[in-house]
């Protein structure tokens, strides 16, 4: 996937002075079906987006991912594995929708990462 123009600027700042959650690669972050009540934004490696076997998308940093279940409420559509040793900060929900609210440009990045993603998903089927 295509970087995301500002991407790498909004994936520092929400990482900056938070908590690193380090996974190994082949690690499982998040399956289908789990409740979804935080996104991640990858600092470092790789995560790849499955659905069942198949590879949708994978996210890499400066990167973000689990943002649907976030926006619609529903449970996770894909499962995320750990493609490399990866870095993840998680954020909230509730921080999620503070965001959103309060700062329009981090909404539109992530409907353009999401976008992105679900046009290559389309592709791939």
């Amino acid at each position: 996937m295509s970087t995301v123009h500002g991407l790498e600027e909004l994936c520092e700042l929400l990482s900056k002075n938070r908590q690193s959650i380090q996974y190994s690669a082949g690690d499982v972050i998040f399956e289908q079906g789990d409740v979804g009540d935080r996104m991640y934004v990858v600092r470092e490696g790789s995560v790849e987006l499955k659905a069942g076997d198949k590879l949708v998308d994978t996210a890499a940093a400066p990167g973000l991912f689990g943002e649907m279940a976030l926006i619609d409420d529903e449970p996770r559509a894909l499962t995320a594995v750990a493609g490399t040793e990866v870095q993840l900060v998680d954020i909230p929900a509730r921080h999620f929708w503070v965001l959103v609210h309060e700062t329009p440009y981090f909404a539109q990045l992530v409907m353009t990462v999401m976008a992105r993603r679900l046009r290559a998903a389309g592709q791939t089927t």
